[in-house]
């Protein structure tokens, strides 16, 4: 007796045809902008605003005027820095791994966190390059002409690493995002009216055609860029991660940091994509692309990087344990049950605990859970970061230097303020390009659409 497969849920909802999958992308464009749009753009204006004033005080002052001491000597900044980084993450595994592997799933959501991704790693770049004191120096890290005297770069140096990963990460999603949104452009130009807007679609899209020819190549050239990204999402976590790792600081030189660094970039930068399509599906009325099997799908990947990462969480503990060596043991006793134990627990809660109320279905496909459950996921990542780094400097060798880390409000308003940076960039693309990759949601309607669904039932039913 053979059991017939059901037919899957269908991920255009409403009865849709091509002009109206057109007009609904495009209507936020062509309309004028929401009062709640300028009001939250002031806002994250204000705090981006805040953040670059917070920069230029730390770039006149010197970098003392962050909370940073003898003892610990990173703090906020690389926190700030792996955060970001990690958060850049998901658009780039939507768009490429998704795209490699044929999951349809992603054309409604893959815009957006490629838009995500640019914008986040363009934040966790702010943060080497403050950090470094005398920012009009950055450019001795790349390799310099004879020139510039006997300057060597150290390429044996993981922070240098992450100059070249972070740089072509950067370049490859910007190109793949571009290019995904040439032929969207192009509609936008021919449906646009006001003469300057016209001519400004009109050079983005490249004198996009449209024919036979044209669409070969789009889609030769994003399965070469999805094959090229495709590592480099991998790659760029595991050298953040050797940062740590090649260190001797007790609680860092670890095997265990690339694996449990990408899976947690994965799990927050999928949190942030879900925080940022949840706010978007309700403000330009999008329910019918953003649908609650999108949700349950990214929420599905939560769990399985979520507990991915309590695996890593619970290895670490155990091998400093059985490694036998009291400096290892001492530095995660010290992380659990030290002064800084709260911001251990914190991470425990919100990375390992909250993502397992996921495998109940009913919170799995609840918007309002999610949309909590999401920030609370990134607030535990940021947690995370903090534990590793600050937990693990300011008790070292030496009981003598022993200290705590007390953020100033540098620390904390250039981390804010990178929030509304990115909050900034993110609105005004939501505002003059597509959120949607409008050309590739017609190519699954007939597929995936719901009229197309529901006959394919029907036929099956006679």
């Amino acid at each position: 007796m053979f059991r017939e497969a059901e037919i899957r849920v269908p991920l255009i909802l409403g009865h849709k045809t091509y002009h109206d999958i057109t007009e609904d992308v495009c209507r936020p464009i062509e309309n004028k902008a929401s009062k709640l749009w300028y009001i939250t753009i002031t806002i994250s204006g204000i705090l981006a605003l805040w953040g670059l004033g917070c920069i230029l005080y730390l770039i006149g002052r010197g970098i003392g005027v962050w909370g940073l001491n003898k003892t610990v000597g990173w703090a906020w900044d690389i926190t700030n820095f792996v955060w970001w980084v990690g958060i850049g993450h998901a658009g780039t595994l939507i768009s490429a791994v998704l795209l490699l592997f044929r999951q349809r799933w992603r054309m409604a959501i893959n815009r957006s966190a490629e838009a995500m991704t640019i914008f986040a790693v363009m934040m966790a770049a702010l943060f080497p390059g403050i950090h470094m004191g005398r920012i009009w120096l950055a450019y001795f890290v790349f390799p310099l002409p004879n020139q510039f005297g006997s300057l060597w770069v150290n390429f044996n140096s993981p922070l240098l690493w992450d100059v070249f990963a972070i740089s072509t990460y950067f370049f490859i999603s910007l190109v793949f995002w571009y290019i995904g949104l040439i032929p969207d452009f192009a509609t936008i130009r021919d449906r646009i009216k006001h003469p300057v807007q016209k001519k400004i679609y009109s050079l983005l899209s490249f004198g996009w055609t449209g024919n036979a020819k044209a669409w070969t190549r789009f889609e030769e050239v994003s399965l070469v860029l999805a094959g090229l990204a495709t590592p480099l999402v991998f790659s760029v976590h595991s050298i953040v991660s050797m940062d740590f790792a090649t260190s001797v600081i007790p609680g860092w030189h670890t095997t265990i940091f690339p694996p449990y660094f990408v899976s947690g970039a994965v799990f927050s930068g999928f949190a942030m994509v879900l925080t940022l399509v949840l706010i978007m599906r309700k403000v330009f009325h999008l329910e019918n692309y953003v649908t609650i099997k999108h949700v349950e799908y990214m929420n599905i990947v939560i769990i399985v990087t979520g507990s991915i990462v309590g695996v890593a969480y619970l290895t670490e503990l155990f091998i400093s344990w059985y490694s036998g060596v009291e400096y290892e043991s001492y530095a995660f006793i010290n992380r659990f049950s030290g002064p800084y134990a709260w911001a251990y627990w914190s991470m425990m809660t919100c990375n390992v605990i909250s993502p397992q109320l996921f495998w109940i279905k009913k919170i799995r496909t609840s918007l309002i859970a999610t949309f909590i459950l999401s920030i609370v996921v990134n607030t535990g990542m940021w947690f995370e970061r903090f534990v590793i780094i600050v937990t693990s400097l300011h008790r070292d060798y030496l009981p003598s230097s022993w200290s705590m880390f007390h953020p100033t409000f540098v620390d904390i308003g250039i981390f804010l303020g990178t929030i509304g940076i990115f909050f900034t960039m993110f609105l005004l693309f939501a505002r003059y390009f597509p959120v949607l990759a409008l050309n590739e949601l017609k190519s699954i309607l007939k597929i995936s659409g719901e009229s197309y669904k529901n006959e394919q039932s029907a036929d099956s039913q006679h």
